[in-house]
């Protein structure tokens, strides 16, 4: 079988990330894409062999025959387009956050749910090697019980003053909450197994950033964020996103991971250049934490040279993420993470947009 796919949006990131994989996909037809202005539109179509292109998503719906879609758009587009495919039988990957609000993250999720279509949500973190040797280790017992985790994420891209989409609570529903934040809140309820109870934030807007391209005013959304999280299983987390941190790397970006448990501890820390790396510590270890290398089936054949050649080959040589999506809709399977995990990642980020709005105060779930 052939999976028939459509794109929506032909950005740098649907570039970068979702035409690679597709591409290589031996089962895979990319046969539509839909851009907002018609040149762009045209010219990806070219630059990927794409036979029809659109700045019509209806059009492309109606007339073209699809399995699937990819939505990698702002996220405002994100409800309206998952909907009139979910409508039409397709499966839906998405990128996130799913949505804007739960409000509309629930219609998506519910509607998916009643068509029985494959969803996705592509937190690109829980695939890279890094992550998915802590999980391991974790799950394995290495830490024993998990007590708490901090997760840091630090990038520069927010000190652009440049007006942003991202940065447009009309827009985008928050900032680097959803941005970014959403890959930490979906890592940390992955790696500690367990749902949120109470969730408080206190965010910044640290750079005034330039009006619309019409001109027009906006309300602007935070560049930086700390989330305090506690969970079903008493353990908590701090969680700290931020798109004005120097970090002095090639990439512009750093990741650090610590997780505490009763028997140990886990530092995980990538710097996007050339380490990715993990370490641990025992219960009456009289060291500090040792490398504990990440074995050869975890990086299943993807280059280690660079963290950004081992993030390319995860998503674009291996059966994860829209590959392993398109690999579901072709075998009749199940994917995650899915939009149900979406909608729980949602509720987390809009709880953080109240609680930082009101300074901090703890939401209940």
């Amino acid at each position: 079988m052939t999976v028939k796919i459509g794109v929506f949006g032909t950005s740098w990131w649907a570039d970068t990330m979702y035409l690679p994989p597709l591409a290589a996909h031996p089962d895979c037809e990319v046969v539509a894409v839909c851009g907002r202005r018609p040149d762009p539109a045209a010219a990806f179509a070219e630059q990927w062999n794409v036979p029809k292109w659109f700045v019509d998503p209806t059009e492309m719906l109606e007339t073209v025959e699809l399995d699937g879609v990819v939505i990698a758009t702002s996220n405002d587009a994100h409800h309206d387009l998952a909907l009139a495919a979910i409508e039409r039988g397709l499966h839906v990957l998405c990128e996130k956050p799913l949505a804007r609000t739960v409000a509309e993250a629930k219609a998506m999720t519910a509607a998916a749910s009643e068509a029985g279509v494959i969803t996705m949500l592509p937190f690109t973190y829980h695939h890279m090697p890094v992550n998915q040797w802590v999980k391991r280790l974790i799950d394995d017992g290495y830490i024993g019980r998990p007590l708490h985790a901090n997760i840091r994420y630090y990038t520069d891209f927010g000190f652009d003053d440049a007006y942003s989409w991202r940065f447009d609570k009309e827009l985008a529903g928050s900032g680097i909450i959803g941005d970014l934040g959403a890959h930490w809140v979906h890592l940390s309820r992955w790696l500690l197994n367990s749902t949120e109870t109470v969730v408080s934030a206190m965010s910044s807007t640290f750079v005034e950033r330039g009006p619309r391209p019409d001109g027009s005013a906006y309300e602007p959304c935070e560049d930086s964020v700390v989330m305090n999280i506690r969970y079903a299983s008493g353990a908590y987390a701090s969680l700290q996103t931020s798109a004005v941190c120097w970090s002095g790397t090639p990439f512009g970006q750093t990741h650090h991971l610590e997780v505490h448990g009763t028997e140990g501890a886990l530092h995980a820390f990538c710097d996007w250049d050339t380490v990715q790396e993990v370490r641990g510590v025992k219960k009456g270890d009289s060291q500090p934490a040792q490398i504990i290398p990440i074995p050869d089936e975890v990086w299943n054949g993807v280059r280690r040279d660079t963290v950004h050649n081992t993030y390319r080959d995860v998503f674009r040589t291996t059966d994860t993420m829209t590959r392993a999506w398109v690999s579901a809709i072709r075998d009749g399977a199940q994917v995650a993470p899915d939009f149900d995990e979406g909608l729980a990642v949602q509720r987390v980020l809009d709880a953080a947009v109240e609680s930082s709005a009101g300074e901090g105060t703890p939401i209940r779930l």
